[in-house]
């Protein structure tokens, strides 16, 4: 099977911006680009095959076509475990929380949300929110969302390019305004609206909140793996980190100089999703030009591939267990 490149769903929240069509030349003519999900069968927005035998065929359709292309690994999972996605934020989300497997499968049937966020780019300065910066009851978590105090007792944490941050279900979050973000999630779209700051949707109205939900599901002490900065280990032609793992994904990223070799296994397909750089992909079939922005699907048993150029990737696998 060959390498194949992906075009993206595209969605237009009202805090996003427009670097994701000016910077990385997303082919989207909404007024505000917030997100690209990059390789997504969630029926919310799907990705598609670009160019070739399967040009136009959504990641389900060449999924359910091509069953091999997933590995082993992919195997033990009800649905396709992972979605990419590329976020804009010019203005902050709202403050957030999703809920685990068990809660979320009870009560929204589908599957929770443990997400991590790799910062690709930010405003100097900008900021997020990760968790509670001490322990509060249910009780006062109730009565700082109602009285419009909640942001006292959640965590700011101060970005730069190339932080991590690992958030498991259960932790309260929000991207700041001017950050770039290159999130890897759980295959679901289940999220409590928790505050926004008084914001109103397009119909003129105070957008949804999910406060019952929220409480149910949300951790009220302080979370760990706030803005970890990744060990970086030279490879030949370049450098790697692991940025996080858990049972639905594991993310790493390649920093390319010249040319570097990747394997890709009968245990699971890999993505790449260029956040920097261009270059090319080189696989046994075919070769697959990239640039910052574009994200390829490598089917598992490809073997070895060589990235040359000069790029920063971000590689999602799922490993076994």
């Amino acid at each position: 099977m060959k390498i194949e490149k992906l075009t993206p769903a595209f969605k237009d929240y009202l805090w996003g911006g427009t670097k994701l069509r000016d910077v990385y030349r997303k082919p989207c003519d909404f007024d505000k680009v917030a997100e690209s999900w990059e390789l997504s069968t969630h029926p919310a927005g799907e990705s598609r095959i670009s160019g070739g035998e399967f040009d136009g065929m959504t990641l389900n359709e060449y999924f359910k076509a091509h069953p091999e292309v997933l590995g082993e690994n992919v195997r033990r999972f009800d649905n396709f475990p992972v979605l990419i996605k590329l976020i804009d934020a010019k203005s902050p989300l709202s403050i957030q929380v999703h809920p685990s497997d068990e809660y979320a499968l009870e009560h929204e049937h589908e599957y929770g949300k443990t997400e991590m966020w790799y910062i690709v780019d930010c405003d100097p300065g900008a900021s997020l929110y990760f968790g509670v910066n001490r322990a509060i009851t249910p009780e006062e978590f109730r009565k700082r969302i109602e009285d419009n105090t909640v942001e006292e007792v959640l965590n700011r944490a101060q970005v730069h390019p190339g932080d991590v941050f690992f958030i498991e279900a259960g932790t309260l979050h929000a991207i700041g305004a001017g950050i770039l973000i290159c999130e890897i999630q759980q295959n679901s779209n289940c999220t409590y609206r928790v505050y926004d700051y008084g914001r109103l949707g397009a119909d003129g109205k105070p957008r949804e909140l999910h406060i019952e939900k929220a409480l149910a599901v949300s951790k009220l002490t302080p979370a760990e793996g706030a803005g970890a900065v990744p060990e970086e280990k030279a490879i030949s032609g370049g450098s790697a980190a692991r940025l996080g793992q858990c049972k639905y994904f594991t993310t790493d990223r390649y920093t390319v100089d010249s040319e570097i070799c990747l394997d890709v296994g009968g245990g699971s397909f890999m993505s790449l999703t260029a956040v920097k750089g261009s270059g090319q992909i080189i696989g046994p079939e075919n070769t697959v030009e990239f640039a910052a922005g574009d994200t390829v699907f490598i089917p598992a048993d490809t073997g070895a591939v060589t990235v040359k150029g000069k790029s920063a990737l971000v590689a999602v696998s799922v490993k076994g267990e």
